[in-house]
């Protein structure tokens, strides 16, 4: 029996205003629930722009994209309450603390004072922000801010989680840290939509993937066949085979 799908995306095209060519075009693809699905491409590719699209941030010009949960869709309301999304920028504020920060973003998803507190202690506790749970986020290491970054994100249990570079600029045992964390909320059911440039890591962690390379989706599918399939070792020589050696700005 297929697993179900938690997000359908047909035929959707996104142009800006005063473009002169899509920024997608075209794309289509199925993300199935309990997944980690990477979505990876060159810079320009068209990425941050389908994210911005399946998180609500800006709408589609043409196509569909339909969210589900056990094979019921859901409404645009019920997907802002069912997502998260943990963007490559920092998206707290410096001045306060991690503590203060999850108090805020909690209360934004009408969290119970007693839920709050319960996902609060239990987020500082597991990404190892105990001891600085009361200091101003802005004194913070890298690291330390991305785990912030993190625990506002699934601070309010989503279903489905879109990561942006979740460990760009990060010391080796924040990156483990922070992996084996949404490994674990994977496996408690949690469906991840991430993107990255760390194509090792990437390997290490997606189960399938999509290459997408001038807003159109270049290749798709469970990353050991892609492999095979393509002849490749990794999924670095993959991404180059696919999407060429020159530059991108």
């Amino acid at each position: 029996m297929a697993a179900q799908a938690c997000i359908e995306i047909k035929n959707v095209y996104k142009r800006y205003k005063a473009a002169q060519e899509d920024s997608l075009s075209g794309v289509s693809l199925r993300i199935t629930q309990g997944d980690v699905f990477g979505l990876l491409g060159p810079n320009g590719a068209g990425k941050t722009t389908l994210i911005s699209i399946l998180c609500g941030i800006i709408p589609v010009s043409s196509g569909d994209v339909q969210f589900y949960h056990d094979g019921e869709p859901y409404s645009e309301t019920e997907r802002k309450r069912r997502i998260g999304f943990v963007p490559q920028e920092y998206a707290f504020y410096q001045e306060l603390s991690p503590r203060q920060n999850l108090d805020y973003f909690g209360a934004m998803y009408n969290l119970s004072k007693t839920k709050l507190e319960e996902r609060r202690e239990h987020l500082l506790q597991v990404l190892g922000l105990e001891k600085a749970a009361d200091k101003k986020v802005g004194t913070f290491s890298g690291g330390m801010k991305r785990r912030v970054n993190l625990a506002i994100g699934i601070i309010h249990q989503p279903q489905i989680l879109f990561l942006d570079e979740p460990t760009v600029g990060v010391d080796v045992q924040s990156r483990n840290a922070i992996i084996r964390y949404l490994q674990q909320i994977n496996q408690d059911g949690t469906s991840i939509i991430y993107t990255s440039h760390h194509m090792s890591e990437a390997e290490e962690f997606c189960k399938n993937i999509a290459l997408i390379d001038h807003g159109k989706v270049i290749a798709a599918g469970e990353l050991q066949d892609l492999k095979t399939q393509h002849a490749v070792a990794n999924l670095q020589t993959l991404f180059i085979n696919l999407t060429g050696e020159e530059y991108r700005d």
